[in-house]
């Protein structure tokens, strides 16, 4: 039997077949896959030499989540990050309405995607014309909120505002959004897809604010997402929970008052008297400056104005050393703290809450069981909901609203212990949340151990809350999050509720709260839930450390501790953890003026911010030959004037834990220059074979060694493969020391530092200098007179402090710092 065909048949046959190959040929680079609940995935890993441009992520995201032609995915904003990825957000719409929730985020490195990561939502047919008004949904949403008075009703909060914002148009009175989100009331995750109208709406009294979401067909109120979250029910100031403390505040009329603007775009304290208006609200204010006991631990509990203060900026300190984060927004965000709350003030019960309300931070005083909430762990706790709300923004519902708090609970605690360590503080717990403000004793929350006050220590375990309560139990089911990072940080061997054995190394907060931020910097969305919190956190373990580090292997075992997914394993055989060398600790106190912005070596190329004084790219490596000659590029970036620095760069090529052994130092040199600045040495063929430790540190100290805290500039550390070399290398490895190849300009040199009357300033190149000032720790110029016939400085005339000299030859400018006596 004969079949003839027709050239039409022939192209139409063609056309079915290329969408399948273009399926297939998609398919074939993904290297893993993983679903989420719904079956959608949740992550999705590109094989090595097979991934796509980073130009491309608009179609990667379409080829790879199969999106129909009624979905868009919108760019919402590009990120970097300190381990050289790219992290492009982009926003669910479908028939050009706005997803709710539902974000994905395409991961590059080198310009190519690495993985996706996010939640999509499968949406086969949807009416997007709705049948409720926005004024009538409106309607709906504040009957469902049901308070007495709201913020849009107060004239002052209203000016207050628009003065705040800059922004005549600016109002609390709630625009409708029209948006697609899942109807929350049964589940949050799993309930079925609608049309709703969104409103923010802020109440004044009792005092809420939230996102609420109104069907756009039916006018019910399918889901509330909470935007104030709750705690759960240079002076020297004497302060109520951590001793006397110096703080940074500025001049008023009458004498101080507690505002200072060296953090981002400032730290602000202020005094509601008990009241419920924050346009009503004043300064504290002390006219010397001594902010005593005597003065203010009085029966108004005024000392924990100090608290406040002091939490705000031990919270900015924490975020900018550790995470190189600053502010809450990473953009300098003021903060601003408003002690003796009081949302009914007619009353005399007092206000039992802290809060974060989508714009600043509020305390009350407390009553019966609470005693002022400004505990230092408290503050960490709020202002921790202000960074989620930044990066992940989980939705405060469910699972997505328990690490919504338990990721604060996390800051608080992190917060706490590196004031504690940094400042002697005493009388604090890591572990336990808010033990200093319970009138009865005991804490909050206990991260060490969940049960004991209700929590649950084991997913959907003993304690787990499944009723509507507090938006689902969200500081209740916290608890797993909060075990899962205590397990992490200190480590623990035993038996879970449910009977299976587990071991955890402890890694440190360190370590833990790194993987911590990036999990929910990176890679968790709005309405990610337990399952992917333990997928995104062991990937940001592999990012950070390797895929079979001890980090990585840590974390997995503790998501096995708390009842999510299983134990590590390689192979189907446990892997011990590895006991690296250890290294001496280096770290610039401060980055105020300089910090290593670039660092290439073969595979190495790390373009970077500020890092907190010390960066930990251990993770990153390259391999070098015993025997060959390198180049290593390094520069520094200034936020200021460029000015001298110190260069030194070590290789411990005898892997013996330290970089004393002759030819370890492979720069030492200085530069003013800001460009690339490039070295060459040699790696001795008696290097001993394996993995060691690269470490980069620039200083404005000549005197800096490879251990210990310096003043200014940052340590970076990298990890180098040597191979070809010995097995074990002798001590006192010779080696080529080399110098820097840059246009090294002169430097300028002040002494005696620190000076009582006079400085001596000299030029190493013998040119005189032409201007001469002086600016102090603000910038501004201070009064100190330079002779040029005896090249000396009068700084008789200073106060007391830190100061810099800024001069010029008429070529080149040169800066550097002098403390005054």
């Amino acid at each position: 039997m004969s079949h003839k065909y027709s050239a039409a048949a022939f192209l139409a046959l063609g056309a079915a077949v290329l969408p399948l190959l273009a399926q297939a040929q998609a398919a074939d680079r993904v290297q893993k896959k993983e679903l989420g609940q719904d079956g959608q995935p949740t992550l999705i890993q590109f094989r090595e030499g097979a991934r796509p441009s980073s130009g491309d992520g608009a179609f990667v995201l379409r080829e790879q989540l199969g999106l129909g032609s009624d979905e868009q995915m919108r760019t919402a904003r590009l990120e970097t990050d300190q381990l050289g990825f790219s992290h492009q957000k982009f926003d669910q719409y479908y028939k050009g309405v706005k997803v709710e929730h539902a974000t994905y985020t395409v991961h590059a490195r080198r310009s190519a995607v690495e993985s996706l990561s996010g939640d999509y939502e499968k949406i086969a047919k949807l009416d997007v014309t709705p049948a409720l008004s926005a004024e009538a949904a409106l309607g709906r949403a504040l009957a469902a909120v049901g308070a007495k008075r709201y913020m849009w009703q107060d004239a002052a909060e209203e000016a207050g505002l628009k003065a705040s914002e800059n922004n005549p148009a600016a109002t609390y009175l709630p625009q409708g959004e029209l948006v697609i989100v899942r109807d929350g009331r049964r589940d949050a995750a799993t309930g079925p897809l609608v049309l709703a109208w969104k409103f923010n709406v802020y109440a004044q009294a009792p005092v809420s604010r939230a996102y609420i979401y109104v069907d756009a067909r039916t006018g019910e109120v399918v889901l509330r997402d909470a935007i104030i979250k709750h705690a759960g029910a240079t002076a020297t100031f004497a302060t109520a929970y951590s001793g006397t403390r110096s703080l940074a505040t500025e001049t008023t009329t009458g004498g101080y008052r507690l505002r200072e603007y060296t953090r981002g775009l400032g730290i602000e304290t202020y005094n509601c008297k008990k009241g419920n208006s924050y346009t009503a609200a004043t300064d504290f204010v002390d006219a010397d400056n001594n902010w005593t006991a005597a003065e203010y631990n009085n029966a108004n509990y005024d000392n924990v104005a100090g608290d406040a203060h002091f939490g705000a900026q031990a919270t900015y300190d924490y975020w900018k050393a550790v995470h190189a984060r600053n502010s809450y927004d990473n953009a300098g965000a003021k903060i601003k703290s408003y002690v003796h709350y009081d949302d009914t003030p007619s009353t005399a019960a007092g206000y039992e809450n802290a809060y974060w309300n989508g714009s600043v931070m509020t305390y009350g005083d407390g009553a019966s069981t609470f005693k002022p909430l400004t505990a230092l762990d408290v503050c960490g706790h709020e202002i921790g909901h202000a960074v989620c709300e930044k990066t992940a923004n989980l939705t405060y519902s469910g699972e997505s609203g328990a690490m919504n708090e338990g990721f604060s609970d996390c800051w608080g605690a992190s917060v706490e212990k590196y004031t504690v360590d940094l400042l002697g503080l005493t009388g604090k717990s890591t572990w336990d949340i808010g033990e200093e403000i319970m009138k009865a004793g005991g804490a909050l929350r206990s991260m060490s151990n969940p049960n004991l006050y209700g929590q649950p220590a084991y997913y959907k375990g003993k304690s787990w809350y499944t009723g509507t309560a507090d938006n689902g139990g969200v500081h209740t089911n916290s608890g797993v999050l909060n075990y899962w990072y205590y397990l992490v940080a200190v480590g623990k061997s035993g038996t879970n509720e449910v009977g299976n054995t587990f071991s955890v190394t402890g890694l440190g907060l360190t370590d833990a709260a790194k993987i911590l931020y990036r999990t929910e910097s990176v890679y968790l969305s709005a309405s990610s839930n337990y399952a992917a919190a333990r997928t995104y956190s062991i990937q940001a373990a592999n990012d950070l450390f390797g895929a079979t580090s001890a980090q990585a292997q840590a974390v997995t075992n503790a998501w096995y501790a708390v009842g999510i997914g299983a134990a590590y394993t390689d192979g189907g055989t446990t892997t011990p953890p590895p006991t690296p060398t250890a290294y001496c600790a280096s770290k610039g106190s401060s980055q105020g003026y300089e910090y290593i912005d670039y660092v290439k070596l073969g595979s190495i190329a790390r373009t970077s911010g500020a890092d907190g004084g010390y960066y930990d790219g251990t993770a990153l490596s390259t391999t070098v030959a015993a025997g060959s000659s390198q180049t290593i590029n390094f520069s520094v970036g200034f936020k200021g004037s460029a000015y001298t620095e110190y260069w030194k760069i070590f290789i411990d090529y005898n892997q013996d834990g330290d970089f004393g052994d002759t030819g370890e130092t492979i720069v030492s040199g200085s530069s003013s220059s800001s460009g690339t600045l490039t070295s060459t040495f040699t790696v001795p063929s008696t290097a001993k074979t394996g993995t060691t430790r690269l470490r980069v540190v620039l200083s404005d100290a000549s005197a800096t060694t490879s251990c210990g805290t310096y003043s200014y500039g940052e340590t970076e550390d990298y990890s180098l493969n040597i191979t070809g070399g010995a097995t074990l290398a002798p001590e006192g490895i010779a080696a080529t020391t080399s110098s820097l190849t840059a246009d090294v300009d002169a430097t300028l040199s002040l002494f005696p530092n620190p000076a009582s009357s006079y400085l001596q300033l000299e030029l190493s190149s013998g040119a005189e200098l032409q201007t001469v000032q002086v600016l102090d720790a603000r910038g501004a110029a201070a009064t100190a007179r330079y002779d040029a016939a005896t090249k000396q400085l009068d700084v008789s005339g200073l106060a007391a402090g830190l100061y810099l000299v800024r001069a010029s030859d008429g070529q080149h400018l040169f800066v550097q710092r002098f403390a005054k006596h």
